[in-house]
C-alpha cells in the first residue's frame, strides 16, 4: 500500500516539476488567495484522477483522448481571455457567469489534466496497482506539492507587481498552453495559413481591445482612488480639528493667543493648513515637549484622542509619525498624560498601554471606542 503511494507520488512530482499545471498554479496565485488556489487544486486534481483511476484503461474507449486534448486546449484559450476581464466585467457577470475562485482554479485543473501525462499514469498506475484508493491519494499528494512550490512562488510576485501585468502574464500563460495544445492535437487539415492567420488576428485583436480596456480604467480608477482618499483626509482632518478647538481655552482665559508656542495652538496650525494646503504630512516631526501645556479639560481631550482612536479603527492606521493625525494624538497624549504613550499600530496594545499609564482613563476610552 505504502509502497503505491510513494511511487505514485514521486511520478507526479517528477513529471508536474516545471509542467504547466505548476505554471498554472503559480498563476492563479498571484490573483487568488493560497488557500482558495490549494483548495481548487486539490479539488480539481482529486476529481481528475478520481476520474481516471475508477475507468482506467477504458476511458480511451468511451471518450477519445484526442477529442478531450482539443477540448481542454479550447477552454484554456477562453481562461485566457477571461483573465483579462476588468474588475467592472467580473462585477456585471458575477451572478451569471462566476463560480469564485476555489471553482475558477479546480475546473481549470481538472480540464487541463483530462488526457494529459499525469492522468494516464494516474490510469496506468491503476491497472497495475492493488490499491487504487492509495494511488489516488499518491498522485493527488503529488500534485499538491509541485502546485504548492508555484503558488508559493506566484503568491510573492503577486505581492510585487501592479494587477494589471498579473492579468497579461496570466492571460499570455493560459494562451500559450491553449493555442500549443491546439497546434499539436487539431488534424492537419484544419492547420492551414489561412486558419492559423485568422486565429491569431481573433486573438490579438481581442487581447489588444481588452489590454486596452484596463488601462483606461486604471487610468481613470486611480484618479477615483486618489479623490476619495483626499476626501477621507480632508473629513479626518476636520473632525479632529474640531474637537481640538473645544480643548483651547480661548483669550478670554489665556489673555492673548500664543499660538504656535501652545500645544493646542500649534496642533490646530497643523491641522489648518493641512486642509487648506491637502497635504497632510509635516517635513518633520513635532517636539511637543517645548511648548506650553496649560491646564486644558482632560475629559474634551480625552474625547479628542477616542475621536482619533475611532478614525483608526474606520480608516486604518498612517504608519507615518509625521502624519498630521498621528501628532495630534501625540499633543492630546501629553495634556492627558503629561509624556506620550508607546503606539504600535496596535489598537488594542495601545489601549493597554493607557490603562497601565492609568487606569480609570483607560476604562473610558475603551468604553467609548468599543
Amino acid at each position: 500500500m505504502l509502497a503505491e503511494l510513494l511511487r505514485s507520488f514521486f511520478l507526479i512530482f517528477a513529471a508536474e516539476m516545471g509542467d504547466k499545471t505548476q505554471i498554472i498554479a503559480m498563476t492563479f496565485a498571484t490573483q487568488y488567495k493560497v488557500r482558495e488556489v490549494l483548495l481548487g487544486v486539490l479539488l480539481g486534481v482529486f476529481l481528475n484522477h478520481g476520474i481516471a483511476i475508477i475507468l482506467g484503461k477504458y476511458l480511451s474507449k468511451l471518450i477519445p483522448l484526442d477529442l478531450v486534448q482539443i477540448i481542454a486546449g479550447v477552454l484554456f484559450v477562453i481562461f485566457g481571455i477571461l483573465a483579462l476581464r476588468s474588475e467592472e466585467d467580473e462585477e456585471n457577470h458575477l451572478d451569471k457567469k462566476s463560480f469564485g475562485p476555489i471553482m475558477t482554479v479546480a475546473l481549470a485543473f481538472f480540464v487541463g489534466e483530462l488526457g494529459d501525462k499525469t492522468q494516464l499514469t494516474a490510469m496506468t498506475l491503476a491497472v497495475e496497482g492493488n490499491y487504487p484508493i492509495f494511488i489516488l491519494f499518491g498522485t493527488t499528494l503529488g500534485m499538491i506539492v509541485t502546485s504548492s512550490l508555484g503558488i508559493f512562488v506566484g503568491s510573492k510576485i503577486g505581492e510585487k507587481i501592479p494587477d494589471i501585468l498579473i492579468k497579461v502574464v496570466s492571460s499570455l500563460v493560459f494562451l500559450t498552453f491553449g493555442t500549443l495544445k491546439l497546434f499539436q492535437m487539431l488534424p492537419q487539415k484544419y492547420l492551414t495559413y489561412t486558419n492559423i492567420i485568422i486565429y491569431f488576428i481573433v486573438i490579438s485583436t481581442t487581447v489588444f481591445i481588452l489590454v486596452r480596456k484596463l488601462l483606461y480604467l486604471r487610468r481613470i480608477g486611480q484618479k477615483s482612488v486618489m479623490k476619495e482618499v483626499a476626501a477621507t483626509l480632508y473629513i479626518q482632518t476636520q473632525e479632529i480639528k474640531e474637537a481640538v478647538d473645544n480643548i483651547c481655552l480661548g483669550e478670554k482665559v489665556c489673555g492673548s493667543c500664543m499660538g504656535g508656542k501652545c500645544i493646542i495652538g500649534l496642533t490646530k496650525e497643523m491641522l489648518d493648513k493641512a486642509k487648506k494646503r491637502e497635504n497632510y504630512y509635516l517635513d518633520e516631526e513635532i517636539d511637543f515637549y517645548k511648548l506650553k501645556n496649560k491646564d486644558f479639560n482632560i475629559d474634551k481631550a480625552i474625547d479628542a484622542l477616542c475621536l482619533i482612536i475611532e478614525d483608526y479603527n474606520k480608516y486604518g492606521i498612517d504608519p507615518d509619525e509625521k502624519f498630521v493625525v498621528n501628532e495630534a494624538r501625540k499633543a492630546l497624549e501629553l495634556i492627558i498624560f503629561d509624556k506620550y504613550i508607546p503606539f504600535n499600530r496596535d489598537i488594542h496594545n495601545y489601549i493597554a498601554n493607557i490603562e497601565n499609564e492609568n487606569k480609570d482613563i483607560g476604562y473610558k476610552i475603551k468604553k467609548k471606542v468599543f
